[in-house]
């Protein structure tokens, strides 16, 4: 069986990130410096313009994949977290302590990691290293999914600009963690 892997790479920095608000789709504030991999791998990318220019910095032109938007944050989309837990406290620690709660009527945290989880399951029909470009929440989505987690390990993980994780599937999904200067 030949195993398929999967890169996940978060976004470069925006301003959303840098004053605590959820994301509208904005550009990066300055394009970082994302770590090369070694080829051959097959670049996708979300389609929101933060992780289309990140994915250029590859050198190659990504596959766009829709699955890989960033959550539908719905009427809370560029609202500072503050101005959240002032005005909507009850709702916003709805949405954070119940994985179907979708209060902002965007996309619920078990709806986004059901929409992940299905694409990197129809990824495993497809064997090769796929490099995949998208955002915060999606790369929280693919890890609970890959570690069999339940919905509401969701908030418990952090991930960083240009932070990248490294999953495959051979069976079963698997956390790859290479050794240091391994890719």
């Amino acid at each position: 069986m030949l195993a398929t892997r999967l890169t996940l790479v978060c976004h470069g920095r925006t301003a959303a990130q840098k004053f605590a608000r959820f994301a509208l789709d904005e550009p990066l504030l300055e394009p970082g410096a994302v770590a090369m991999l070694p080829p051959p791998w097959q670049l996708l990318s979300a389609p929101e313009l933060r992780a289309r220019q990140t994915a250029a910095q590859f050198g190659c032109a990504p596959t766009l994949e829709p699955a890989l938007r960033d959550c539908d944050m719905g009427r809370w989309a560029g609202l500072p977290i503050k101005q959240l837990q002032r005005d909507e406290a009850p709702a916003l620690e709805c949405w954070l302590s119940d994985s179907s709660s979708a209060a902002h009527g965007g996309e619920s945290i078990a709806m986004l990691c059901h929409r992940v989880g299905t694409w990197m399951d129809s990824l495993t029909a497809r064997p090769g290293h796929w490099l995949a470009v998208s955002h915060p929440q999606v790369v929280r989505a693919a890890l609970v999914h890959a570690l069999q987690g339940p919905p509401g390990a969701f908030t418990l993980i952090d991930v960083e600009p240009l932070a990248r994780i490294h999953l495959q599937f051979n069976g079963r999904w698997r956390l790859r963690l290479p050794a240091p200067g391994e890719e």
